[in-house]
């Protein structure tokens, strides 16, 4: 996969995000993508020619590292890692729908009309796309978690295993390559992982609040003026125009 391919993606995101969505960004790429890269690849390298039973069974070793290993946690990552950026492109798009419907206005009514303030700014419709991504993140975070902590049984990994599937003869002893340096890696993308998750809720919770604070703003700002309006003395103007039409009023009633 070329990283620096997804990466340059990615950066478009970056001037449209708050600065958890900041943060976040800068955790996946350094502390995912770059170790992913760099070390993590190298670790799990050729994981099964790594994988020693003490048999010389035809194809032992080969289902009992398909029993234990379904899915190597290399590729987990891999996947992990795309599924959880694709909802950032949806702000993406949506930013680039909103500058072609501006381009539209701006051809069809001159370019000093706007349909937007800025194209950017999360505001209606961008503020539900931003919204709904950071949950699918979430929820695509999680969800990984929790596959790799169903299929392993838990975030560790043992330096020994005991397999008994066919057709090893009897209960065969298994034995894992580099396992320390292996759990150190799959707790430190697990961490990494919660911590991404806990950015996205501090920005859910950070983008909300501030949604709340703005209507209440609004709200007040919006009493302050009815206030203003009420208690004004009418001009001698407007009490004319009232007692005129105090006739028509009564006949009306």
């Amino acid at each position: 996969m070329d990283w620096k391919t997804f990466q340059a993606l990615l950066s478009g995101v970056n001037k449209y995000s708050t600065a958890f969505g900041r943060l976040w960004l800068s955790v996946v790429f350094v502390f995912r993508v770059m170790v992913y890269v760099v070390a993590a690849e190298r670790v799990w390298g050729d994981d099964q020619k790594d994988f020693d039973c003490n048999t010389k069974q035809p194809g032992c070793s080969n289902v009992c590292y398909d029993h234990f290993f379904p899915i190597s946690h290399i590729r987990l990552w891999a996947l992990q890692l795309i599924f959880v950026t694709c909802p950032s492109f949806m702000v993406v798009m949506h930013v680039a729908y909103r500058n072609d419907r501006e381009r539209k206005h701006k051809a069809k009514f001159g370019e000093d009309s706007k349909l937007y303030n800025n194209t950017g700014k999360k505001h209606g419709g961008l503020w539900w796309t931003y919204l709904i991504s950071l949950f699918a993140k979430t929820g695509i975070e999680i969800g990984f978690l929790y596959i790799l902590h169903r299929v392993y049984d838990s975030f560790d990994l043992p330096r020994l295993v005991k397999c008994e599937v066919m057709p090893c003869p009897n209960v065969v002893d298994c034995y894992v390559g580099h396992p320390t340096e292996k759990r150190v890696f799959t707790y430190f993308m697990v961490g990494a992982s919660a911590l991404c998750v806990v950015l996205n809720i501090c920005e859910i919770i950070y983008l909300i609040s501030k949604r709340i604070a703005r209507i209440a703003h609004k709200i007040k700002q919006h009493r302050r003026h009815v206030a203003v309006y009420h208690d004004q003395p009418l001009g001698p103007s407007l009490e004319k125009k009232i007692r005129a039409s105090a006739p028509n009023l009564s006949l009306q009633l």
